[in-house]
């Protein structure tokens, strides 16, 4: 078997850039491409350890040492905190990269040396490899940064009404302004079972996009999002089940900032 070392350096540097490029976008990071260049290029030197007789104990040193300068050199030091952080992106996307290209290699029944994958004797196209990785890792932060949106707005809500307490999952909709006709107290809307008697009702009407009708309200006695307190709201009883992942509790907007 032959491998080209030319072709293994350029292959590490591309891994280490993509790796590098992602950690900066999944935290935020403000990084020139030089810096992200010069860390992939110092982590595509490993490739050399190839002619060093290294045990491996030495080798996972070696290696830990050598992606702690990538991080450093490409995010720069600020502190402690800062670099263990980028340090532990860096390694989660590695294992997710890793793990998806393992993945592809048993689903085509590949066989593979380092980068280098084999069917039935014959490499794998390395642009296939090129245009495999980008992807992987762009669905990965495409599902990480939906993930953040989604459940960044989920909180834990606790109901209290007649002296029984509900547990509720909430979702904090900014699109929801619902206020009492009267009083105009805000509304948060509910989907789960509730006694309650009719004189109790409070009945609101309400104008939404294509739709516009009257809902039912109780006064809650106590509310309480994240375990913070809120007073002076109703909520309204919705028959249909939310469109929200696990959500039977939609807050209200003006909660937004509070929590």
């Amino acid at each position: 078997m032959t491998l080209y070392l030319d072709l293994i350096f350029f292959l590490n540097i591309w891994f280490d850039f993509l790796l590098l490029t992602s950690v900066s976008i999944l935290l935020k990071r403000n990084v020139s491409f030089k810096r992200l260049l010069l860390g992939s290029t110092i982590g595509s030197l490993t490739i050399f350890i190839l002619f060093i007789k290294l045990n491996s104990i030495s080798l996972l040193i070696f290696k830990i040492l050598v992606s702690i300068l990538m991080i450093v050199t490409t995010f720069s030091f600020k502190n402690l905190k800062y670099t263990l952080i980028n340090l532990l992106y860096f390694y989660l996307i590695s294992i997710i990269l890793g793990g998806g290209l393992y993945l592809i290699s048993n689903l085509f029944s590949f066989s593979n040396s380092g980068l280098v994958f084999y069917y039935n004797g014959f490499k794998i196209n390395y642009i296939i490899l090129l245009l495999i990785s980008p992807l992987i890792v762009f669905i990965y932060l495409k599902s990480i940064n939906k993930l953040n949106i989604n459940y960044s707005n989920y909180y834990k809500v606790d109901i209290l009404y007649k002296k029984k307490l509900y547990h509720l999952n909430g979702y904090l909709d900014t699109g929801n302004h619902l206020k009492d006709y009267y009083k105009k107290r805000n509304i948060i809307l509910v989907n789960l079972s509730i006694k309650y008697d009719l004189e109790d009702v409070i009945y609101t009407p309400y104008n939404a996009l294509n739709n516009n009708g009257v809902i039912k309200c109780l006064k809650i006695d106590k509310l309480y999002v994240n375990k913070k307190e809120f007073s002076n709201y109703l909520m309204g009883l919705s028959n249909e089940e939310f469109k929200i992942d696990g959500i039977n509790c939609i807050l209200h907007s003006s909660m937004k900032g509070k929590l």
